[in-house]
């Protein structure tokens, strides 16, 4: 199919200040589409299924299609439309899933035992291939589009694993958009705001050595999990005492595991925890403050104490002008008074973050009515599929009208 072939179901493109409308027989096959990935989940890195199907879609519609890109599963697609040069905008869909079972009722439960898309990035999927479908159909704009299908966001890897590609020296993308489902906001609105939308992510783990003994000669001993238990106490202060009271920040100790009998002291206490932060300067204080209290520790108690840094992902920061396109095209889609600005950050965190690092844009929440994420019963809410595929053609409309 030529780019410039109808494609059924699809209305023509709207002028720029309008917005796009999915006809039903799109919003169908989107519908189709999310829910066999929802049936087929993929851990990332590994979406070789997925990757294929939605490569399989692209190439139907006149897209050129550029399959494990970097040497991911990710897939590129690239669009221009017919009235010459123009800006290039990238849209982003992340396609894979959480390592949780799917305890959902519906027919198109996973089929995969352990693995659920329990945070909507089938919906996502499905989301960009509809938008891709209406644009690839009526490419009546100036300029070029670069659908981005990304893998192992969950990981928080697959986003800097295609800038390190060089995503953006094969694919020069002048502003950058993304989604995400979001029940804190009512359905059928759209949130998003100016600065940091999502946190930073620090993961951590640190390793106590003391020295094991029979608990009841403690004297003899140098208990781990006495030093261990002083350093979450000590660690509580960090957020209270470090970060300004203007900022935000969390960290939490997850896991906190040592010993192995009930009357032997053990020799070696491992704590496991993250840090959020909505800052970089928040985050980077946090982690000084966190290593050195591990050192504080291991002067105090006479045990080595080891800090490891396991991952660390920026910030999810918005540009203020790509805000505005949000809102503008959001407003054409649903209406004025379903966008929200500005909404409530989350403390959770994405990978889109090492996007944005090298070009502006913004990530904006789809309201989503149904279960939080990562919920086992969770399933995408269907009715936001049509809505995203809008927003995105829309948005692509109104920027590059030419």
């Amino acid at each position: 199919m030529a780019a410039s072939d109808p494609v059924p179901g699809v209305h023509a493109a709207p002028a720029a200040s309008a917005g796009v409308r999915i006809d039903d027989g799109l919003a169908q096959a989107m519908q189709a589409w999310r829910r066999d990935f929802h049936r087929h989940p993929e851990l990332g890195h590994q979406e070789h299924r997925t990757a294929a199907r939605v490569a399989e879609l692209l190439r139907s519609w006149g897209i050129a299609v550029h399959e494990g890109y970097g040497g991911t599963t990710g897939v590129i697609g690239v669009l221009d439309g017919r009235r010459g040069a123009g800006p290039i905008l990238g849209l982003r869909a992340d396609m894979d899933a959480l390592p949780m079972p799917d305890a959902g009722a519906h027919d198109h439960r996973s089929v995969h035992a352990g693995v659920a898309h329990a945070c909507g990035h089938d919906g996502h999927t499905a989301i960009l291939l509809g938008a891709a479908c209406h644009l690839a159909a009526h490419p009546d704009f100036a300029g070029r589009i670069v659908f981005i299908f990304q893998p192992a966001e969950e990981p928080l890897t697959g986003a800097k694993a295609l800038a390190e590609a060089g995503l953006f020296r094969d694919f020069p993308c002048d502003e950058l958009y993304g989604l995400h489902n979001n029940n804190c906001i009512g359905p059928g609105q759209v949130g998003v705001r100016t600065g940091a939308i999502l946190s930073a992510c620090d993961l951590f783990e640190i390793h106590i050595r003391g020295v094991g003994g029979h608990a009841a000669m403690p004297h003899q001993a140098n208990d781990p999990i006495v030093a261990g238990a002083a350093l979450v106490q000590s660690l509580q202060s960090v957020v209270s005492r470090n970060v300004s009271p203007l900022d935000t920040a969390v960290l939490s100790v997850c896991q906190f595991q040592a010993g192995s009998a009930i009357n032997v002291i053990a020799d070696h206490a491992v704590l496991r925890g993250t840090v959020r932060t909505l800052s970089r300067e928040a985050q980077a204080r946090v982690l000084e403050r966190l290593r050195g209290l591990c050192e504080g520790t291991a002067r105090g108690y006479g045990c080595e104490v080891e800090f490891r840094h396991l991952l660390s992902s920026p910030p999810t920061v918005n540009q203020a002008g790509p805000v505005e396109h949000v809102k503008r095209a959001a407003a054409a889609v649903l209406g004025t008074g379903q966008v929200v600005d500005p909404v409530t950050p989350l403390m959770a965190s994405e990978d889109f973050a090492y996007l944005l690092d090298h070009r502006p844009g913004a990530y904006f929440f789809l309201g989503h009515d149904g279960l939080t994420c990562h919920h086992p019963e969770f399933d995408f809410d269907d009715a936001l599929l049509a809505q995203g595929a809008a927003i995105f053609a829309t948005l692509v409309y109104q920027r590059l009208a030419g």
